[in-house]
């Protein structure tokens, strides 16, 4: 009779996912124990980094992928990362190893009495299973619940559980499927469109859903169908929309009020793929403008309930998409030209401007690059200087927890080894998820990463001035060099002085990962 274990590799490996991101732990030994050929075990340095990597992995590749986390010390670990990668949505499988059955009640060393509540609220399921004949069927529910709700879920299986005899039943998981469909029904769908038809001056928002659900170009079709400006969803994680385009308006402010006033002199605001509203700056005021209806399509069905206003309907953006296309009346005129780039900003002091920076990113490196960022005083000059037209072009830590972006880039890169990808990352986020820098050296991966250095927390001294905390203590960061951190772990590093010198750096060709260190001027997001 097969083991669990070999049973659960074998689910594992018809399932695909056969990349396992980790840091490994006693615990964890015995289900690594001859892994099948073709598995990629994807070291991490630490559990945060993992989950950024196995984040950016499964953006990119848009498969579930399987996260081998040490115990409760190795869970703690993770929990900042993976507070981005549920707001994200993203299908990771989290396995975490228990300490043996019977050493659990009495607290042994590396016991968590209470494994999966440990990880609740964040992800969507925890379970440790009650026996070891159940560990397949747990595996399989695990990954199919991080299909199904596109969100992480967490199994803790104690290590003796792997060695024990799987049960007469256990193979019957390695054949079986578990499909969605989200398409409305007739009087939803003829609804909708009566919606749409009757509406004088729609406007859509567009979630990071649409570009993570492969919609980047049928979004645009769309907007030039209706002939309707488009806003991306405030708190953006990955970009829905080509920033350039004559309907595109921008990122929807993260407050209230300012959200508010965007929606003036429209009467229906069409919200896909996208929570209604995650906003950020406490700016309080109406929600929608007198006489605007909302109307919400998305497939995140705890996001449809919790949305303070307007109506939902909890399907597939896909289909409600095709279903537009088709039947709603077409009032577009011609599109335009895309917006030119304005010339970039220059600073007054030392460094370089963040635009400046942009501009040679933009031009320099070829235009379906993937970007990474995590540099978050620098949004606004982000946004003033690229040009992105393509999808899976920009990926953000999506709950704004830093940590992402290194990690988030190493994961994409290994997912997409032919597209390049760029890391942009300020000298206070590159710190959370500096480790790695080591995984990319290892593999090695195709990745530029461009660290802006201004020797602060920026978007905090924005923050300050904001919340009217203007002598915060804890901001500056003096005296870091990250080329020596990244030659430490093996990954070939310069700084670079000017605009000049920085372009031809990124002119260069590389095998392999390389870092560029620029020193910036302070600017604020917005």
């Amino acid at each position: 009779m097969p083991s669990v274990r070999r049973v659960s590799h074998e689910f594992l490996e018809r399932q695909g996912l056969t990349t396992v991101f980790g840091n490994p732990g006693s615990n964890e030994l015995p289900f690594l124990a001859g892994l099948p050929e073709g598995f990629r075990y994807v070291l991490g340095l630490h559990e945060g980094a993992v989950v950024g990597m196995a984040d950016g992995f499964a953006q990119a590749s848009g498969r579930p992928v399987l996260v081998n986390l040490h115990a409760a010390s190795g869970s703690g670990n993770a929990l900042g990362a993976l507070t981005n990668a549920v707001s994200a949505r993203t299908p990771l499988v989290l396995l975490a190893g228990q300490q043996v059955r019977s050493a659990v009640g009495p607290e042994a060393n590396l016991a968590s009495v209470d494994a999966p509540a440990l990880m609740k609220p964040l992800v969507g399921w925890a379970a440790e299973p009650a026996c070891a004949e159940d560990v397949p069927r747990a595996l399989a529910q695990a990954v199919f619940e991080a299909r199904l709700q596109r969100r992480p879920t967490y199994l803790s299986v104690p290590y003796d559980d792997w060695s024990a005899e799987a049960g007469d039943n256990a193979a019957d998981v390695l054949d079986r499927r578990v499909e969605r469909a989200g398409v409305p029904d007739d009087a939803q769908g003829r609804r909708l469109v009566e919606r749409v038809a009757a509406a004088r001056r729609p406007v859509l928002v567009l979630g990071g859903d649409i570009d993570a659900e492969g919609l980047f170009d049928d979004a645009v079709r769309l907007a030039e169908r209706l002939n309707a400006p488009v806003w991306a969803a405030p708190s953006l994680f990955r970009l829905p929309f080509p920033n350039r385009h004559p309907r595109f308006r921008g990122v929807l402010p993260a407050g209230i009020a300012p959200a508010c006033a965007a929606f003036e002199g429209h009467d229906l605001v069409l919200v896909l793929g996208a929570p209604v509203f995650r906003y950020h700056e406490h700016l309080p005021g109406r929600y929608l403008p007198e006489g605007t209806r909302l109307v919400q399509v998305t497939s995140d069905a705890p996001a449809a309930a919790r949305a303070p206003m307007g109506e939902a309907l909890v399907a597939d953006p896909a289909a409600v998409i095709a279903l537009l296309l088709r039947s709603a009346p077409a009032s577009a005129g011609p599109a335009g030209p895309y917006r030119p780039v304005p010339e970039p900003l220059t600073a007054d002091g030392p460094g370089l401007h963040p635009e400046q920076v942009f501009a040679a990113l933009r031009d320099e490196l070829p235009p379906d690059t993937a970007y990474v960022v995590e540099s978050t005083s620098t949004n606004a000059a982000w946004w003033r200087q690229m040009d992105l037209r393509r999808p899976g072009s920009y990926y953000f830590p999506a709950a704004g927890g830093l940590g992402f972006g290194l990690p988030g880039a190493v994961g994409v890169a290994m997912a997409h080894p032919d597209r390049p990808v760029a890391a942009v990352v300020g000298d206070g986020s590159a710190n959370y998820g500096i480790t790695a820098l080591w995984t990319a050296a290892r593999h090695p991966v195709p990745l530029t990463v461009v660290l802006l250095r201004n020797g602060t927390y920026g978007a905090l001294r924005w923050f300050g001035g904001l919340l009217g905390v203007p002598d915060a203590p804890g901001l500056d960061l003096p005296g870091l060099d990250f080329t020596r951190v990244a030659e430490g772990y093996g990954v070939p590093a310069r700084h670079v002085e000017d605009a000049g010198e920085l372009r031809a750096a990124l002119a260069e060709s590389a095998d392999g990962p390389r870092l560029i260190q620029v020193d910036t001027a302070l600017t604020t997001p917005s």
